[in-house]
């Protein structure tokens, strides 16, 4: 049939090795830190984005929790319709050279792109301790924590289980797993602490933890805080419980710009 591209002419990538550029827009079979087509290190793993291959798995990860479930929901509430007019969406993004601009795009709320950020100034509960609490459960952790950014630390709001930090703890974020994770912005493993340089070793047998899995809370390019799961056994998570922090961790972030958005509204 005319318009249809026939199989032997299609090229296939697998999802282990599959990058996207954010340069040159390129999908490519990639296991490089730059772009093979124009040299960008803009490149983003597809498998890490989808939460890991389902190759060889025999069911997918399903989360099935009703909490859970009402909070999305409310949380999609508050995403705009598709369905907007193009000049309100123009409204929103505003304009360049008095004219609206052709493709609208999202702009970052203003409180939280301030350079002295202290989301302590936010009541984010009981919303954060919810997912901590579910992120527990569904990863089978001993622990888990939600840190926020008080102006240029990072301050424990919320925890659940024996091996979390206390509340009110400063998380280190010029040494160990932490700052590592703020700085790369990206889902950090750690399978076992007493066998990486990159963990606070003394921290982590004061709390009894081996295992740890910490993702960024980012919101546009900035990061407004981290959440992590912790084991006290090692080797404790894997690939799907990195897709459920994904999961978890967006949810976190939508729940905080909604709150700041309802707080500059009062």
């Amino acid at each position: 049939m005319a318009g249809w591209t026939r199989a032997f002419e299609a090229s296939f990538v697998p999802l282990g090795t599959a990058v996207f550029c954010g340069q040159c827009e390129v999908i490519s079979d990639n296991n490089t830190p730059y772009c093979l087509a124009c040299g960008s290190l803009a490149i983003l793993s597809l498998s890490r984005v989808l939460g890991g291959s389902l190759l060889g798995q025999n069911t997918a990860r399903l989360i099935a929790d009703v909490e859970l479930d009402r909070l999305v929901r409310e949380l999609l509430g508050t995403v705009p319709s598709p369905f907007e007019t193009q000049e309100a969406a123009w409204g929103r993004t505003g304009r360049q050279n008095g004219r609206p601009t052709a493709h609208p795009v999202e702009v970052p709320h203003p409180l939280l792109n301030r350079s002295d950020l202290d989301l302590s100034e936010l009541d984010l509960e009981p919303t954060i301790s919810l997912i901590a609490e579910r992120a527990q459960s569904i990863t089978a952790a001993t622990g888990a924590a939600v840190a926020l950014r008080r102006g240029n630390e990072i301050v424990c709001r919320a925890r659940s289980g024996r091996t979390a930090p206390d509340l009110g703890v400063r998380l280190q974020t010029n040494t160990g797993l932490s700052a590592q994770c703020v700085r790369t912005g990206e889902v950090l493993l750690c399978s076992d602490a007493e066998d990486n340089p990159h963990v606070d070793l003394a921290s982590c047998r004061r709390l009894g933890v081996r295992s740890i899995l910490v993702a960024p809370l980012r919101y546009f390019r900035r990061t407004l805080g981290l959440f992590e799961v912790l084991s006290s056994a090692p080797y404790a998570f894997d690939q799907g419980d990195v897709g459920a922090m994904q999961m978890l961790a967006g949810m976190m972030v939508a729940a905080i710009s909604r709150r700041a958005g309802s707080t500059a509204g009062q």
